[in-house]
């Protein structure tokens, strides 16, 4: 009689490699899993947890959050990761940086990363990663470094950075990049830190495919100008204004450019990051035809998807790129549902409203990008995916499989025997009201607030410990540090 930690029992198993979930139970040993196969024998099992016939998606792999932006790392390890249990999220790779924002400290990595490691630690309840920016001369330099002493294989750049600020005026990138005396964040530094990475995928040729460059994808130059414009006309307000001031034709210019830089340096790893309209998703399809040797990926978040100018709640919706008019909202679901996203992600940055709203408060320009979601990414994709005709498989896909093979998480990503036990239960038939009172996150107000979703995440599993039940989240923090890659999983190859 075999011996289980865990049988989670009655569920219909989603993968990533066929369309339509199939009945099954769930064996746990040691934290992987051990068996997927109908009547499993749960007489020698520690614990028996009966699904009621849920759907058994792979517990959710969010490739962009951003914790520790506007409030302590350590605060939102803590309590933004409870929000990823209830969205199935278990494993959040986090974006970080020197500057302002995150530790508000500039200088090198090798002092830098250590910190944010040790602030994180013991306060998750889901497992972790952190992508870096190389801001300086001095972090493209410590790229190898990094990626051998820390397991850090995906590195990002901010296109926009440089000429204009994060929230959509301020252009002063010394004391908000904290970079070194003489240098600039702009296009020459976008070359060299994607020569960086791929001389270490070079010298680390084990790892060259999970070694890849992240970009945010918007022209400083245009939203600067766009938003002059934008305000001295004065017609427009709120998100409108926002998403007119920094235009979908800068998401494109910037796509083409990042692409055209990777071609130059023979970077084949590229990420285009949180593609919000029709304009950028076709600059990306574009350069993947002009460029056939690099091995574009594309991803869109949750909140895009959702929300748009008008049916977020208030300016609690600014982000950057803005969201959009409901055509490029429709649009986006086109490129997801052809196969031309390849992963959804929360974005997930809590801001809270003492931070997030300026005096006036209706003045978007005075408002903080950004916002938390990672409790809504995969009840809003399978509520609203699913009325459109998007399969199941393709939603494990798009949230599980494929970022954990980019991103250097080969035990993560699919239900099968020698992965990690990550899983989250989701009633497909659960109608429910987002109220941002309900989240675990300590921001007080959500851009979904009122929507109505028809699916809900009831239990989450991380690595076989239950830390979501009943919609509940359990246990004390018992997320780990994902030193890149993390091994082999079963299969995963």
């Amino acid at each position: 009689m075999t011996e289980y930690d865990l049988v989670v029992k009655n569920v219909r198993v989603v993968s990533d490699e066929r369309d339509t979930a199939v009945p099954a139970d769930i064996a746990v040993a040691d934290g992987r899993i051990a068996d997927v196969a109908p009547g499993i024998d749960t007489a020698a099992a520690r614990q028996v947890v009966d699904g009621g016939g849920k759907l058994a998606f792979p517990g959710v792999v969010d490739a962009h959050q951003h914790w520790g932006i506007y409030n302590p790392l350590e605060q939102d390890a803590a309590s933004e990761s409870r929000a990823c249990a209830q969205g199935g999220v278990t494993s959040a790779l986090t974006y970080m940086r020197t500057g302002q924002y995150y530790l508000n400290k500039g200088g090198p990595y090798a002092e830098f990363f250590p910190e944010v490691l040790e602030r994180t630690a013991g306060h998750a309840h889901v497992d972790y990663a952190y992508h870096l920016a190389p801001m300086s001369k001095g972090h493209i330099a410590e790229i190898p470094g990094l990626v051998k002493e820390h397991g850090v294989t995906s590195f990002k750049v901010f296109m926009f950075y440089g000429s204009h600020g994060l929230h959509g005026r301020s252009s002063d990138q010394s004391s908000f990049l904290m970079t070194p005396e003489g240098e600039r964040y702009d296009y020459a530094h976008f070359e060299f830190v994607m020569r960086g990475i791929q001389a270490a995928r070079t010298e680390f040729p084990e790892l060259a495919d999970q070694i890849s460059l992240s970009l945010h994808c918007e022209t400083a130059e245009i939203m600067s100008a766009y938003t002059k414009m934008v305000e001295e006309a004065g017609d427009l307000t709120g998100l409108a204004a926002y998403s007119a001031s920094r235009p979908q034709h800068s998401e494109g210019l910037a796509v083409s450019i990042a692409s055209y830089l990777a071609h130059e340096t023979g970077l084949p790893t590229i990420n285009l990051l949180h593609l919000s309209s029709r304009k950028a998703m076709d600059a990306a399809v574009r350069m993947g035809k002009a460029f056939p040797h690099i091995d574009f990926r594309r991803e869109v978040t949750v909140g895009h998807l959702l929300a748009d100018i008008d049916t977020a709640h208030g300016l609690g919706g600014k982000v950057n790129p803005p969201l959009r008019p409901r055509e490029d909202v429709e649009a986006l679901w086109e490129y997801v549902l052809d196969g031309t996203v390849d992963w959804v992600v929360s974005d997930h940055a809590c801001c809270r409203e003492e931070l997030k709203f300026g005096k006036p408060a209706d003045d978007v320009f005075l408002a903080k990008s950004g916002f938390g979601g990672a409790e809504y990414l995969l009840p809003g994709l399978v509520s609203e995916g699913t009325r459109r005709g998007l399969s199941l498989g393709r939603i494990a896909a798009l949230t599980a499989w494929n970022p954990a093979r980019r991103y250097g998480l080969p035990t993560k990503g699919r239900i099968a025997p020698g992965f990690d036990a990550d899983i989250a239960l989701v009633d497909p038939d659960h109608t429910w009201t987002v109220r941002a009172a309900d989240s675990e996150s300590t921001q007080e107000y959500t851009p979904f607030e009122g929507f109505e979703l028809t699916a809900r995440v009831s239990d989450t599993f991380l690595r076989g410990n239950r830390i979501l039940a009943d919609g509940k989240v359990v246990g004390e923090p018992a997320g780990t540090y994902l030193h890149r890659p993390t091994g082999n999983g079963g299969d995963a190859r």
